[in-house]
C-alpha cells in the first residue's frame, strides 16, 4: 500500500530548524493523520505521497511552503492593562518568548508570543512560531492503512493530527 488520499499514515520523523532539533517523533509513538484531508502542510504531504511502509524521507520546506514568511502586521503593541485580571498582571505572565493564548475582537482564538515588555505596552508576535523558518524533515513511514468511514467523518480520535509529543512540543506540526 502506498500513501494516497484517505489513507491513515503513521510517521516517525525529526524536524530541524536552523540546525536545532525542534521535534522528534519516534516509531513507537508515531504521528498519525489521514492523508489528503488538509491536516498537514500541503508541501509536506506532497513530499511523502506515494511512499510505502518502511520508506524513508528527507526534504526541506521553504518558509513559504511551511508557515509563511514573517508578517510584520502580526507584531503589535498592546497596552499592559489588557493583561490585567482583577486589576493585576499575573507574575511571570509578561516574560519574553512566553506564549499567551488570546482572542481578537471577533472572538477568534490565537497564540501570541511576548516579544518585548515595555513601560506601558507589550509587543506581541502573532505569527506562527515557525513563520520565516526553513523546515528540514527526515524520517520514515511506519504504517499505512485504509481510513474507516468513521475516521473520514470524525477524524482520528476527534483531532486533526495526533503526534507522539502529546502536545508537549513547541510549535510542532503535530500539535497545531
Amino acid at each position: 500500500m502506498t500513501i494516497s488520499d484517505e489513507k491513515v499514515v503513521s510517521l516517525s520523523y525529526t524536524l530541524v530548524v536552523d540546525g536545532d532539533t525542534i521535534e522528534t517523533v519516534t516509531d513507537d509513538k508515531p504521528m498519525k493523520f489521514i492523508f489528503g484531508l488538509g491536516y498537514l502542510l500541503q508541501a509536506f504531504e506532497e513530499n511523502i505521497k506515494g511512499k510505502k511502509t518502511g520508506d524513508g524521507f528527507d526534504f526541506v520546506l521553504s518558509a513559504k511552503e511551511g508557515y509563511g514568511e514573517i508578517n510584520p502586521d502580526a507584531i503589535v503593541e498592546l497596552p499592559k492593562d489588557l493583561f490585567k485580571v482583577n486589576g493585576k498582571i499575573e507574575e511571570g505572565l509578561l516574560v519574553k518568548d512566553k506564549i499567551i493564548p488570546m482572542q481578537d475582537a471577533q472572538g477568534n482564538r490565537m497564540n501570541g508570543i511576548v516579544d518585548e515588555v515595555l513601560e506601558e505596552t507589550v509587543k506581541m508576535n502573532f505569527n506562527h512560531p515557525l513563520a520565516g523558518c526553513e523546515l528540514h524533515f527526515s524520517g520514515k513511514v511506519v504504517e499505512i492503512r485504509e481510513a474507516t468511514e468513521k475516521e473520514l467523518v470524525e477524524g482520528l480520535y476527534g483531532e486533526r493530527a495526533v503526534s507522539g509529543c502529546e502536545g508537549s512540543c513547541d510549535g510542532c506540526s503535530g500539535c497545531d
